[in-house]
């Protein structure tokens, strides 16, 4: 039940490709996930040999599963070992961190920004490419998706993120020229998504095209200013809309002069851009990337890779917002009972094989540890800053999921190990208690090695402490 206007433009924009194109709506949705590489790597994956996977050519970490598998539902998801992920989205990032060659390492000192992040899928791919390393914020404009997009961070694992639920504008005025890459997947009419969000289709209209068209402008003009000289800027959308694609950039690079598009490698199956479907287009659009339904295995998107001119810094250690960089506590608080850092390093000492510090937040009840170098929290709307530690309550540290989440097994002293496939992981996904004897304390719960939680023994019996609101009833 495609809108019949939207039918009529693309017969109208693809002419001889348009059947092709048409009979794409009729075969089924491919599906793929994305590894994670903090927590697993391709080689040491395959040989599990689940969900008969295959890669997606242009992207490191990501491979289509084969039609009836329901990764979602194997523990190994909520262990963060993967992110479900539609294939077509997973190229905007490659394409952040493409600098003459895919999979590029980014340095030490990126700082980098997806300001459209919800629902994590992209952000989770950047911590991915970025290793723990640098400053990630991620931002997202509604807080009810804030909230998923803050989970999905937590899930995967990643530690040197902030999390903020801000307006663009209100980001520019206090990043102005911060980030070195930034990501703008711009809320868009959804035409690529057609397949799979009924709402998408029953919202699409010309008008919605020209809202979303006008809101990009203006998000792309705030990523502008808080880019960096040399940095780099890529925009994209999940529509087809000329207007949206082609038209947001030409009109962008009017605005800008000083950004450039850059011509990427492309894979089999993606296409170029078409000035011609835009009037008044510039021709450099052409160096813009297209992915269709009828091409690639994968839904509908559109992506440009942007460049600022300038040289850029390839070091800025004490940049930060306006208000300068997070400190944190000072030493004298630090000391202090009930602060949360004390109670944090008796944790530690108790649970742990290696304890780590640096930079300490207290939020309430909840200490962070925010990573080297992070922006000045005041004046923004923190979800996550940083990695969660744990809550403090009666002068001790309750560990957070967060923490389990990142850690390894073997920096842990004490952990329980539960297959993949026994009755004991689901009972512990359910929240139920496990007998088990061995060292009373604090326990990392592990899936085949990957972590997932924490339990608390006592008197042969392991308490649950897998989240209530993330438990699984099984039927």
């Amino acid at each position: 039940m495609l809108p019949q206007q939207f039918l009529e433009r693309m017969q109208q924009f693809l002419g001889e490709e348009y059947p092709a194109f048409l009979a794409s709506y009729e075969q089924l949705r491919v599906h793929a996930l994305r590894l994670n590489p903090q927590k697993t790597d391709a080689e040491s994956f395959f040989l599990q040999r689940l969900f008969g996977l295959a890669p997606v050519p242009w992207a490191q970490n990501g491979f289509f599963y084969a039609p009836g598998e329901e990764p979602g539902k194997h523990p190994y998801h909520a262990a963060g070992v993967y992110y479900i992920q539609e294939p077509s989205a997973m190229a905007p990032v490659e394409y952040l961190f493409w600098d003459g060659k895919a999979g590029a390492v980014p340095m030490e000192q990126e700082r980098v920004l997806d300001l459209c992040a919800a629902p994590g899928g992209k952000s989770t791919q950047i911590a991915a490419k970025m290793a723990g390393q640098g400053i990630l914020l991620c931002n997202e404009i509604h807080p009810a998706r804030a909230k998923i997009l803050s989970e999905n961070i937590e899930r995967l694992g990643v530690a040197n993120a902030m999390v903020t639920n801000e307006t663009p504008e209100k980001l520019a005025q206090l990043f102005d020229g911060y980030f070195t890459r930034i990501l703008v997947d711009a809320p868009c009419s959804g035409e690529g998504m057609f397949k799979k969000n009924e709402d998408a289709r029953e919202e699409w209209s010309m008008e919605n095209i020209a809202l979303c068209a006008a809101r990009q402008d203006g998000i792309l003009d705030c990523a502008a200013s808080m880019l960096s000289a040399g940095g780099k800027l890529v925009y994209s959308t999940c529509t087809f809309a000329p207007e949206e694609n082609e038209g947001t950039i030409t009109r962008f690079l009017c605005r800008h002069p000083e950004f450039a598009i850059e011509k990427v490698k492309t894979y089999p199956g993606m296409e170029s851009g078409r000035p011609e479907w835009y009037e008044g287009a510039v021709r450099e659009v052409a160096d813009t990337v297209r992915l269709f339904p009828h091409h690639v295995k994968g839904e509908g998107h559109f992506l440009a890779v942007l460049k600022k001119a300038g040289r850029r810094e390839t070091s800025a250690v004490s940049l930060g917002s306006r208000f300068g960089l997070e400190r944190g506590m000072s030493d004298s608080v630090r000391r202090q009972p009930g602060n949360g850092v004390l109670e944090w390093e008796e944790f530690a000492h108790e649970t742990l094989r290696e304890s780590f510090g640096g930079n300490y937040i207290k939020f309430g009840d909840q200490l962070y540890l925010a990573p080297e170098g992070m922006p000045s929290t005041r004046q923004l709307k923190v979800l996550r800053p940083g990695l969660h530690l744990g809550t403090i309550q009666k002068n001790r540290l309750k560990p957070s999921h967060a923490l389990a989440l990142y850690l390894h097994p073997e920096q842990v002293r004490y952990r329980v190990d539960l297959p993949a496939d026994s009755s004991e992981i689901r009972a512990y996904l359910s929240g139920q208690a496990l007998q088990w004897e061995g060292e009373k304390g604090w326990h990392l719960v592990t899936v085949d090695g990957y972590s997932i939680g924490w339990a608390k023994q006592a008197g042969g019996v392991l308490k649950n402490h897998y989240p209530k609101g993330l438990r699984i009833h099984y039927a």
